[in-house]
C-alpha cells in the first residue's frame, strides 16, 4: 500500500482535496536570505531626514563653534541609533514577523528624537538626561555618551555577527543620498522672501556642490568598498571591515555634508555679503571633512592613499580666510570648482583603471 507523503492532497471517496494546509503567521525573527535594500528599510531612512534637518537648523540658530558643537554632538548620537538599525536589518528580514513592527517602533522613536534636537540642550530636553546639566559638563556628557556608544564594539571586538555585504554596503550609499538630500533641502530653506540673480546663481552653484559630492562617493569608491567587503573572509575580517569602514568612518562623510548644508543655507539668505568665520568653516571645511574621511576610507579598505583628495582638503581648509573676506557667492563657486577641479584630474589620470573596476562591477552585477 503506498503511503502518503506530509502535505500531499488527500483522498476520501474518490475525491481528491487540493486545499493547502493553512499556516500561522509567522512572528520569530527572520534571518535574512537577500542583498537587496527592502522598502521598509527606505522608509525607515526617510526619518533621517527630518533628523538631519534639525541638526542643520540647530547649528544654523546659534551660528557659533558652541552652536557647531551641539549640532555635530546630536547628529553622532542620532548616527549611532541609526546604526544599530543598519546591522540589525543585515542580519534578519526587517519585513517578516515582529521585526517588521519593531521598525515602525523604531522610526516613532527617531521622529520623537529629531523633533526635540531644538531644545535638546536645554531644560525642556526631557528625553535627554545631559539636558539638566550645564555648560562644560553638560557637553562632557554628551560626548561621554558618544564615546562609550562608538567604543563598545571597538573594545569588546566585532565577533559573532553575520551581515550581507552588498546590503550593507548599499544601505550606507542610501544615507548619504540622504544627507545630500537634505543639503538641497538647506539651499530651499536658507533662500529669503526676494528670489533675485545672486539667489539663482548661489543655489545653482549648491546643486553643483551637491553633485560633486555625490560623484566622488557613487563613481567609483563605493563600488570598490562593497568589493573589498564582499571579498573579506566572513566574520572577524569582515565585520571589523564594516564597522570601521561604514559605522565609524561614514560618520564625518555626513557630517561633512551637514556642514556644507549650514554653509549653503547662510550663503542663500544674503549671496552678496561675505560669510561669517563659523559658516566659512562649515562650508569650505565640511567639504574637506568629507573628503579627509574619503581619504581614511580609502586607507582603511585598500591601504592606499588617496593624495589628490587630501589635498584638494588642504587647499579648502587654506581658503577659509578668503571666504571671509569674499561675497559667499564667491565662495561656493571657489567651492564648486576646486571639486569638479578634482572630478576631472581623477577621471583623467585615472580614467583605465575606472573604465576597468565600473565594467567588472556591472559585469557581476548581471
Amino acid at each position: 500500500m503506498a503511503r502518503r507523503l506530509p502535505g500531499s492532497p488527500t483522498c476520501q471517496d474518490g475525491r481528491v482535496s487540493t486545499t493547502a494546509p493553512s499556516r500561522s503567521p509567522r512572528i520569530s525573527a527572520v534571518m535574512r536570505e537577500t542583498q537587496a535594500v527592502t522598502p521598509l528599510e527606505l522608509f525607515f531612512d526617510l526619518v533621517f531626514v527630518l533628523a538631519l534637518t534639525q541638526c542643520t537648523a540647530l547649528m544654523a540658530d546659534t551660528p557659533t563653534w558652541e552652536g557647531l558643537a551641539k549640532g555635530l554632538l546630536v547628529l553622532g548620537v542620532l548616527w549611532w541609533a541609526w546604526v544599530g538599525y543598519a546591522w540589525l536589518t543585515s542580519l534578519v528580514d526587517p519585513e517578516e514577523g515582529v521585526v517588521r513592527l519593531a521598525i515602525f517602533a523604531a522610526m516613532a522613536a527617531l521622529l520623537v528624537a529629531a523633533l526635540c534636537v531644538p531644545q535638546v540642550f536645554e531644560d525642556t530636553g526631557l528625553l535627554t538626561a545631559a539636558s539638566f546639566a550645564d555648560g562644560p559638563l553638560q557637553g562632557g556628557l554628551w560626548v561621554l555618551a558618544i564615546a562609550l556608544d562608538m567604543g563598545g564594539p571597538y573594545l569588546f571586538g566585532a565577533d559573532g555577527w553575520k551581515l550581507m555585504p552588498a546590503h550593507f554596503s548599499e544601505r550606507h550609499g542610501l544615507i548619504v543620498i540622504i544627507a545630500l538630500g537634505e543639503s538641497i533641502v538647506a539651499i530651499g530653506a536658507g533662500v529669503g522672501a526676494e528670489v533675485g540673480a545672486g539667489v539663482v546663481v548661489a543655489a545653482v552653484l549648491g546643486v553643483v556642490v551637491a553633485a560633486g559630492l555625490w560623484w566622488l562617493y557613487f563613481d567609483i569608491v563605493a563600488l570598490v568598498a562593497e568589493r573589498r567587503l564582499s571579498n573579506a573572509a566572513a566574520g572577524r575580517e569582515r565585520n571589523e571591515l564594516a564597522r570601521d569602514c561604514y559605522s565609524y568612518l561614514h560618520l564625518p562623510m555626513v557630517a561633512g555634508i551637514v556642514l556644507v548644508a549650514l554653509g549653503m543655507k547662510k550663503t542663500l539668505g544674503e549671496p552678496g555679503d561675505a560669510l561669517k568665520l563659523v559658516p566659512a568653516v562649515a562650508l569650505l571645511g565640511g567639504a574637506a571633512l568629507y573628503l579627509f574621511a574619503h581619504v581614511a576610507f580609502r586607507w582603511r579598505a585598500i591601504h592606499r592613499l588617496n593624495r589628490q583628495r587630501l589635498a584638494c582638503g588642504v587647499i579648502l581648509i587654506a581658503l577659509v580666510p578668503l571666504a571671509v573676506a569674499v561675497p559667499s557667492i564667491a565662495s561656493v563657486a571657489i567651492l564648486a570648482a576646486l571639486l569638479i577641479g578634482l572630478i576631472v584630474f581623477e577621471n583623467h589620470r585615472f580614467a583605465e583603471l575606472r573604465d576597468r573596476l565600473r565594467h567588472q562591477v556591472a559585469h557581476e552585477n548581471h
